[in-house]
């Protein structure tokens, strides 16, 4: 059970509250960001690199931050992420005329740093508020955290699409950056100083995790997130856009209704995953979640190949792959919790979302050169093979929570 420790909650709610803020942006941002550039005429490809710097920078933050929140306090390394986009929004909110490669890629690389050190610090304050032994606590607020995070992030989905459509990119940009400003000026009067400090200092060596289970979990996650983002970044937007001729609404209204039930079926997840009857989550757990998100992938692939009813697939399918992809998801937020050690929970947390981050950067940079050159279907072939990779890594994983901990 969550200790009664009523500053300990608030101080929960404190950091869910500045990531559900800054997740909404983020979201929106995203959006605009695909939708305005397509529309300004640019290439799959080319929008793909305006997110190379965002991806890139997010592998390094994670590393970094990690490292960075056990030695001066989490609320400091979210306070720093809420700073830094703003400015990026700020910059993005520029006249037209200003918004060069340089300037985008740029803006794009600080709002991957400012996203990341907020997501590190959101995730690692979670392990202060559950004892140890109380493992489907931790699944479940996890799970709530992870799932109500992604709903959110599909309502930016959507906000970005209408912002583009009812009041442009750059007072969208302004708008977002207002909040945010609001949100920063809360968080530096309440935000708890020392949150998630370890007693120790850490070094910067330490960085790279000494634990097995979480490498093992690590790669995983990156081919699982690689194989997300390889279709969903760049391929899919472009195609509902261009091959559907979609409306940058109801192109952002879709991803963001995708969003959304992925993240409802997280904060969900432990329910679908049995824990009522007992069991905490392991290695049979994660294995058989990708093996069916696997062969989702590949019957979705197969169907987008063949031509048949596009539409329909692409909405039915997807939303399926959403679905099973969100159980798959969760599962791995709680077991890198689960596995992270007590003191300096940041750094395996950190290190974690790096390589996590290393897949949406190697999704990204794939969906524009593999939409371009063969068009959805293939994005989802390179998907369902990425998924295979997954599941032979998930075979390393320790069976159980137990195993592990001995």
């Amino acid at each position: 059970m969550i200790k009664a420790l009523p500053q300990q909650l608030k101080q929960y709610l404190l950091v869910t509250f500045n990531y559900w803020n800054f997740t909404i942006t983020d979201g929106a941002l995203r959006m605009l960001v695909v939708l305005y550039f397509h529309q300004l005429g640019y290439s799959a490809i080319a929008i793909a690199m305006l997110f190379l710097f965002y991806e890139f920078f997010g592998v390094v933050t994670n590393l970094i931050g990690g490292w960075l929140g056990a030695r001066i306090g989490l609320n400091h390394t979210m306070n720093i992420g809420l700073a830094m986009q703003i400015v990026a929004l700020l910059a993005l909110g520029l006249p037209s005329a200003f918004l060069s490669i340089p300037l985008v890629m740029a803006a794009q690389a600080l709002s991957g740093i400012a996203k990341d050190l907020n997501k590190m610090s959101a995730k690692s304050s979670i392990k202060g508020l559950v004892s140890g032994d109380q493992q489907h606590s931790l699944y479940k607020w996890v799970a709530i955290l992870t799932g109500s995070k992604n709903a959110l992030k599909g309502f930016g989905f959507f906000l970005g699409g209408a912002l583009l459509n009812l009041i442009g990119f750059q007072l969208s940009m302004l708008a977002m950056a207002a909040v945010l400003f609001v949100v920063l000026l809360l968080s530096l009067k309440l935000l708890e100083k020392d949150l998630g400090k370890a007693k120790s200092k850490p070094k910067f060596s330490q960085i790279f995790s000494k634990s097995p289970q979480i490498n093992i979990l690590a790669a995983a996650r990156l081919f699982l997130f690689a194989a997300r983002d390889v279709w969903f970044v760049v391929g899919l937007p472009v195609f509902l856009s261009a091959s559907l001729d979609w409306s940058h609404i109801q192109t952002g209204s879709f991803m963001a209704c995708w969003v959304v039930a992925y993240g409802v079926v997280q904060g969900f997840a432990p329910r679908i995953t049995g824990s009522k009857s007992g069991k905490v989550p392991g290695r049979s757990s994660v294995l058989s979640w990708v093996l069916i998100l696997s062969a989702v992938t590949g019957v979705l692939a197969y169907l987008i190949q063949l031509g048949w009813q596009p539409q329909l697939t692409i909405i039915v399918g997807l939303l399926i792959f959403g679905l099973v992809f969100a159980i798959n998801s969760s599962l791995h937020s709680y077991l890198v919790v689960s596995y992270a050690s007590e003191d300096g929970v940041s750094m395996d947390v950190g290190f974690y979302y790096m390589a996590n981050a290393m897949g949406r950067l190697l999704g990204t940079i794939l969906s524009g050169v593999v939409f371009q050159m063969a068009g959805l279907a293939a994005c989802l072939w390179v998907s369902f093979g990425m998924l295979v990779i997954t599941s032979v890594i998930s075979l390393a994983l320790p069976k159980s929570h137990i195993e592990q901990a001995i």
